[in-house]
């Protein structure tokens, strides 16, 4: 597996770097956005670390960039900055997880294998509630005939409430589900990512799928909202 590493703290990238070449990965590094985006580029990386504060270009325009151009490399942020709302505009510009500075090494490994075996592992067959038809084996999503771009996050978070459509899931077995063991953040996460599903898939065509059980956590109907 190929890894790209965007950090300009060097001390920083050269450790994970080293780390990350004995866990068996081939890692390339560089050290500012600009050369980030030109790297990452058509070069057929597995996955992308992406710090967001970086001299010229920040991570958000990178990871924006290569989204625009329909590149669906996996994408782990870094950053200094912690709060929702920092973390909802890198999931916004199309980032498939985040971590917060300082972090433990094992949790970026445990991070990495996890994004990594979502991209590889079989899917389910396709799952249609009403219009709106979940396709795990393609990772695309459809309202109609409309297609709803989802970043892999995202995704992952609706397979999961469409594969439980009609019941309550936690947002405790949404972590589980999705981020594995090694998260050791904020479970309100789960919040952002589902308010972003409703901003993609509910707000632009008037439905309303994913619904709050208060105390409880959240409910995908059957018929998708339609």
């Amino acid at each position: 597996m190929r890894l790209l590493i965007v950090e300009d703290e060097k001390r920083l990238a050269t450790s994970l770097a080293r780390g990350l070449t004995a866990e068996g990965f081939v890692v390339e590094v560089v050290h500012d956005g600009a050369t980030g985006l030109s790297r990452a580029s058509g070069h057929g990386y597995d996955l992308i670390i992406l710090d967001v504060m970086l001299p010229g270009m920040n991570g958000y325009r990178v990871c924006a960039a290569l989204r625009a151009a329909g590149d669906e490399t996996p994408i782990l942020m870094l950053t200094a900055k912690d709060g929702e709302y920092d973390e909802a505009e890198g999931l916004d510009t199309g980032a498939d997880d985040y971590l917060t500075k300082p972090f433990s090494y094992v949790v970026l490994v445990a991070r990495i294998r996890a994004l990594l075996r979502r991209r590889t592992r079989g899917a389910a067959p396709s799952i249609t509630l009403g219009d709106l038809t979940v396709d795990p084996a393609a990772r695309r999503v459809f309202r109609g005939d409309e297609e709803v771009e989802l970043t892999a996050k995202e995704f992952a978070v609706l397979e999961h409430l469409a594969s439980n459509a009609g019941r309550v899931v936690s947002k405790a077995q949404i972590m589980e589900a999705v981020w594995d063991f090694a998260y050791d953040g904020d479970p309100n996460i789960v919040e952002v990512y589902v308010s972003a599903l409703r901003r993609k898939l509910d707000v632009p065509f008037g439905r309303r799928s994913i619904t709050t059980v208060r105390g409880s956590g959240y409910r995908l109907g059957r018929e998708g909202g339609a």
